[in-house]
Parts: structure tokens; C-alpha cells; sequence
């Protein structure tokens, strides 16, 4: 069995009717995931590269958690800044790591002309994120994770208590942890530990674990800049 496959897509811009490329769910398993939930495929074929359709017709690049719909004014800011610049060009197919970076490049400049919603913007940054951390190219990683930890910061701001807040808690914590921000890692890997109205039992322990590497990482630092460098203990 291949694992591509084509769906059919009507698109809410220009109402064209695409192929786009999906991955068939048994070669979607990850053979290891990160501690954000980035997922590595040993496989030949990684599903995150097939997330964002294009439009061939207009270049309206969207998610499945996307919008719906578009209004007249959407559709107009749309065409304004991105559409009326399309050359038309087809990402059907299997794609390479350059052209799932441009579809996730252009899916974000499509959510954020349209107004979608902060949590389709936050996850758009974070997976053009892992795409650089797929490259090892980790300065641009390090710039996408900040800005996608600025936009889940919005998401929980502005959702509050929602059905899926521990694990929003959660990234929010990791996402500063690995730029280096620890005490606020903490304090969010805290929140998610100690609040009693929390029932999630993975982001509990998974947030403890953070917390716990923070602490060790930190304890090993201390240790490391305490002991004395050889130059010192030949002179002793």
C-alpha cells in the first residue's frame, strides 16, 4: 500500500475543487517523539510535511483546523495581500522539505490575513519550528518557538479554562524550558502539577518530569562550575 493518497478539497476562497496529499494513518506512527510532541519518521515519509492544502488555483493555504468559511472582507484582505500574487502552482504530490516549509510559510500568511484563530496561528509556528529542528538548523528553530510560544500564550489568555488547557499549560512550559526561559518553565510545569481541578494524567506527569529535568540540569551546573579546573589542581 502507498502511503499517499489523494482527498479531494473544495476551497472556501475561490471554490475550486484540488487534490491534496494526505498520508494513509498506518505510516503516520512516529519511531520517536520530542518533549513538544514533535514527531521523527523513520519511515521515508513524514505526515507532517502534508498538513497545509494549497489551493492550485488561488493559493489559499488552509488546515483541516482552519476556518470554515471565509466573509467577503476575508476573502478581499486575502486576494489583496496573497492572492492577487499567485502564479498557481500545485503542491500535490510527495513533497520535499523546502516545499512543506513553503506550504507551512504560506499557511501562516493565509491565517494571519484572514483572522484565524490564535491556536491555528500558534500551531502553524510551532510545526515551521520542528521543520528547522528536522534541518538542525536551530537558530531559526529557537525564532519560530518563541513566536509560537508568544501566540500560545494568547490562546490562554484568551481560552482560559478550556477542555485541552493542561496541555496548552504544558507546551507553554516546554516552549520556554527549551528557549531557555526556565524559571518561567517552572512556574508553568508548576501550575499544571499543583492545580487540583487539573485532571489530565499524562500532562501531570509529563510536566513533572520537565520540572524534574530543569532541577537536575541546573544542579549539574552548579556541580560543574564548584569543581576546580585541572590547571588548579596540578597547582595545589
Amino acid at each position: 500500500m502507498e502511503p499517499l493518497y489523494e482527498s479531494k478539497i473544495s476551497c472556501i476562497c475561490c471554490e475550486t475543487i484540488f487534490q491534496s496529499t494526505r498520508v494513509r494513518s498506518s505510516f503516520k506512527r512516529a519511531s520517536a517523539v520530542d518533549s513538544d510532541f514533535c514527531g521523527h519518521y523513520d519511515n521515508g515519509v513524514n505526515p507532517d510535511y502534508y498538513v497545509v492544502r494549497i489551493c492550485p488555483s488561488c493559493g489559499f493555504a488552509s488546515t483541516e483546523n482552519g476556518l470554515d468559511k471565509l466573509s467577503d472582507n476575508q476573502k478581499k484582505n486575502y486576494y489583496d495581500r496573497i492572492g492577487l500574487n499567485w502564479k498557481g502552482q500545485s503542491f500535490s504530490g510527495e513533497r520535499t522539505a523546502d516545499q512543506a516549509m513553503a506550504s507551512y510559510k504560506l499557511g501562516l500568511l493565509t491565517a494571519q490575513v484572514t483572522g484565524a484563530k490564535d491556536r491555528v496561528i500558534a500551531g502553524l509556528l510551532h510545526h515551521i519550528a520542528w521543520l528547522y529542528r528536522y534541518e538542525k538548523n536551530e537558530t531559526e528553530e529557537q525564532r519560530f518557538l518563541k513566536f509560537a510560544l508568544g501566540a500560545y500564550i494568547r490562546v490562554f489568555e484568551l481560552e482560559g479554562v478550556s477542555v485541552n488547557n493542561a496541555k496548552l499549560m504544558y507546551l507553554i512550559g516546554e516552549l520556554n524550558r527549551r528557549i531557555g526561559e526556565l524559571n518561567e518553565a517552572v512556574k508553568w510545569f508548576s501550575r499544571v502539577v499543583n492545580d487540583k481541578k487539573i485532571m489530565d494524567a499524562a500532562m501531570i506527569r509529563a510536566s513533572r518530569e520537565q520540572w524534574q529535568l530543569i532541577r537536575q540540569e541546573a544542579e549539574e551546573k552548579r556541580l560543574g562550575q564548584a569543581e576546580p579546573s585541572s590547571q588548579e589542581v596540578g597547582s595545589a
